[in-house]
């Protein structure tokens, strides 16, 4: 079985697109029919984000199961390890996470198995980019230009990753840090001597929000980017 991990704190206005491009990814004939499991690990969630995935576990089967577990945390760390307990103890064979704000390609499950590594470190794409507003388009330029979306990247993003789960448990899990437990995961992986793929094939697409969830995490670069970019235009005139 393979396992996809979503963590989520009151993100609501982002599941329901996270969910359907997750089962879409869920039912890629590449798969051969094994089944997937998606489980959204809320924390702390005092909107209706639970009322999203419920919506969606309605309609589970046992080509694709989709369910939750719940942790009060407000730690990003805690939640995907809850997760991917979750997951291990169902039996799960492969881990793959990502975010609620993204969403995955229908080939991303099929694209990380297909490397046959350990671990999988993909990159992110952006398509949206408004809620910057005025520094909207510099940022666009600054991200193309800055951000490696190419295999043999050395990017680590938690909203696209895929671990083998004996690697998984070699390497220890997920820290229970508050950001940078991707980075943390990564960096005991490459301790236990993990095989690993930096590809830009498993494709995800993720949001440009200026409200990042986690502090430190891919929403903070955003607007350092964007910080940058202001710089550079400055400097130019």
């Amino acid at each position: 079985m393979i396992g996809i991990v979503i963590p989520a704190h009151n993100e609501e206005l982002y599941l329901e697109a996270c969910l359907r491009a997750a089962r879409a990814a869920a039912a890629d004939p590449a798969l051969h029919g094994e089944a997937v499991r998606i489980t959204v690990a809320l924390d702390s969630c005092t909107d209706r984000s639970r009322a999203v995935v419920e919506r969606h576990a309605v309609q589970s089967d046992t080509r694709c199961v989709i369910d939750y577990v719940c942790v009060e945390a407000r730690n990003v760390g805690v939640t995907r390890a809850a997760g991917a307990r979750h997951m291990l103890r169902h039996g799960a064979r492969w881990l793959a996470f990502t975010d609620a704000d993204t969403q995955v390609s229908p080939n991303w499950l099929a694209a990380q198995l297909r490397l046959n590594v350990d671990v999988v470190c993909g990159t992110v794409a952006v398509d949206d980019w408004s809620p910057h507003n005025d520094n909207a388009d510099l940022l666009r330029k600054h991200f193309r230009n800055s951000y490696t979306d190419a295999d043999g990247h050395h990017h680590i993003h938690g909203a696209n990753m895929g671990v083998a789960a004996d690697a998984y448990l070699r390497a220890g899990g997920f820290e229970p840090l508050a950001c940078s437990e991707d980075v943390a995961l990564v960096t005991a992986l490459e301790r236990c001597g993990a095989r690993f793929a930096w590809s830009a094939a498993p494709r995800v697409t993720t949001s440009a929000r200026c409200d990042a969830k986690a502090r430190g995490g891919f929403g903070d670069t955003l607007l350092r980017y964007a910080e940058s970019a202001r710089a550079a235009a400055t400097a130019a005139i």
